[in-house]
């Protein structure tokens, strides 16, 4: 349907969605009274005057001209009738969230899609009289001929305060966005870069640039925009109304309609009158009264099990409430069908898809798989200290640290910047407690600090360019954070040792793992023989 626009006229008879039957009778009767008049060859613009409650019927006697799918939420009925009744037949009426329409089908043609335009606008009511607006305007064509730079021309003469500084871009539109004369012009032009004369809109007069055009693109291109415009429509409904037909149709739908309508009848006997009212309850004593079943009774729903359902929907039954409870019930009645129906789909899913069942069975056993690997592997690495610890024992060789250097860092503020060396110097023969009482005093501005840290031989950039000695000092360097000068004393070297379990127990819990499920996997093949066919699997390979 998107690749076709369709002209269409309509006679318009308001209704509300929700309006009573006696209205709703009246709006049909006066619909088919303007359609039998159309039909008798009366003009179609005379008999849309005289019976349609459109609010522009005034000016455009009914006619609504080109439109194209996908129709706003509530009007599918009336696309359907435009994409499907033969050029120049009057259909209807057709029911919309608006009301009834008898509608002329005009002409059809390809859609026109989308364009991408940029304008130049000179308003009516920016110039003293329309003769300088024209002026103006043809002054801004005349310099588009003469090749200067179409969004130069559109920041000099276009009054549209929003697109001049961008070049005059409007970005895309389809059909029925702007005034005809605009959108006529726009779809007119052939091929991009191309600009149109000077044309008038009530607004006042515009040249357009063309800038792109999207037309009869493949599914593909549009796929994702349409599911959700779809999706949101209702033609989503019928689609799923069809599919609860199938369902109940495959899944042998049995129903017990007495039962339905012996409840019905109990309700309208009751003198208490709450059922459409937020008071009703169901029944204490739920009954157990087949109401419909699916299957070879594999989803069986009792009278018991829809008032449940209708208890909670309160507030449906006290918004339909004016249609009378034989009305809501059976609403609610079908409503609570479709439900039942998707589940007992749903439980056959595995039946009649195979596929699905596959995908099922990999995640169940995915899940499985996951949760005894939990037990048995990763939960027992981390908690089984007396098993973690005796592993450790056995492989302690393995877990050692390389030669350290303990390590001085020393950190001095920016205000005393001129001390540095004095106090670089001054490291090489003092203990690091030495060199802060010295430089720091008793007062409470702390100019000096020093940490002490151990690091592993290859684990920091500045060490690993210094000789691995004790007594050793860095270059100075400036801290790009808080603009302090530091240098590092290297106090003591470390030959290499063993790591205690704490130091390793990253190390040691990741070995302790893949331990484990080693010595699952081979309780596993010693438990469970796997025998291959050698023939078929040479086959395969082949």
């Amino acid at each position: 349907r998107t690749q076709q626009d369709v002209d269409i006229s309509h006679v318009l008879v308001k209704l509300a969605p929700n309006a009573p039957p006696t209205d709703t009778l009246k709006a049909l009767e006066k619909a088919m009274e303007a359609k039998k008049m159309l039909q008798a060859g009366k003009a179609f613009d005379a008999v849309a005057k005289m019976y349609s409650e459109d609010d522009s019927v005034s000016k455009n006697g009914g006619h609504v001209g080109w439109v194209t799918a996908l129709f706003p939420n509530g009007f599918y009925a009336l696309e359907t009738a435009a994409y499907t009744a033969e050029t120049g037949s009057i259909v209807g009426p057709i029911r919309t969230s608006a009301g009834y329409h008898v509608v002329k089908i005009n002409d059809r043609r390809p859609a026109r899609g989308e364009v991408e335009v940029a304008h130049i606008l000179v308003r009516n009511d920016k110039q003293p009289d329309t003769i300088k607006a024209r002026q103006k305007i043809d002054k801004a064509y005349q310099a588009l001929t003469d090749g200067a730079d179409y969004d130069d021309v559109a920041k000099e003469y276009s009054d549209d305060n929003i697109t001049a500084n961008k070049g005059g871009y409007l970005g895309f539109f389809g059909i029925n966005r702007y005034e005809k004369p605009f959108e006529d012009a726009a779809f007119g032009l052939a091929n991009d870069g191309d600009f149109s004369k000077p044309i008038q809109t009530s607004i006042g007069w515009h040249i357009i640039k063309r800038i792109s055009r999207k037309q009869g693109q493949p599914l593909q291109m549009v796929k994702s925009a349409l599911q959700n415009q779809v999706k949101t429509d209702p033609r989503f409904e019928l689609a799923k109304e069809a599919m609860v037909q199938r369902i109940k149709k495959e899944g042998n739908f049995q129903e017990e309609r007495t039962t339905l309508n012996e409840f019905i009848s109990s309700l309208q006997a009751d003198t208490s009158n709450t059922f459409l009212t937020y008071k009703w309850k169901a029944s204490a004593d739920p009954s157990d009264k087949k109401l419909f079943s699916f299957g070879k009774n594999e989803l069986v729903v009792t009278l018991g099990d829809f008032e449940r359902h209708l208890q909670g929907a309160s507030r449906p039954r006290q918004q339909m409430a004016r249609q009378g409870v034989k009305a809501v019930v059976n609403h609610l009645y079908e409503e609570f069908i479709n439900e039942n129906a998707l589940k007992y789909e749903e439980k056959q899913l595995e039946t009649k898809y195979p596929e699905f069942k596959s995908l099922m069975r990999e995640y169940e056993e995915g899940v499985l798989l996951f949760e005894v690997t939990k037990m048995e592997v990763w939960d027992k690495a981390s908690q089984d200290t007396a098993g973690l610890q005796n592993f450790y024992e056995n492989n302690k060789e393995k877990y050692k640290w390389d030669t350290r250097a303990v390590v001085s860092e020393f950190s001095l503020v920016e205000s005393s910047k001129e001390k540095i060396n004095i106090i670089r110097d001054f490291c090489k023969t003092h203990e690091p407690e030495d060199v802060l009482k010295s430089f720091n005093g008793d007062g409470p501005a702390q100019i000096l600090s020093f940490k002490s840290k151990t690091y592993e031989k290859g684990r920091n950039g500045m060490l690993d360019k210094m000789e691995w000695k004790a007594g050793e000092i860095s270059p100075i360097e400036i801290n790009k954070r808080n603009k302090s000068y530091e240098f590092f004393k290297i106090e003591e070297i470390l030959p290499p040792s063993p790591k205690n379990l704490k130091d390793a127990r990253g190390y040691v819990v990741a070995d302790y793992q893949d331990y484990l499920e080693k010595e699952w996997l081979r309780k596993l093949n010693n438990d469970y023989k796997v025998e291959v066919n050698q023939k078929i699997f040479n086959k395969m390979i082949k």
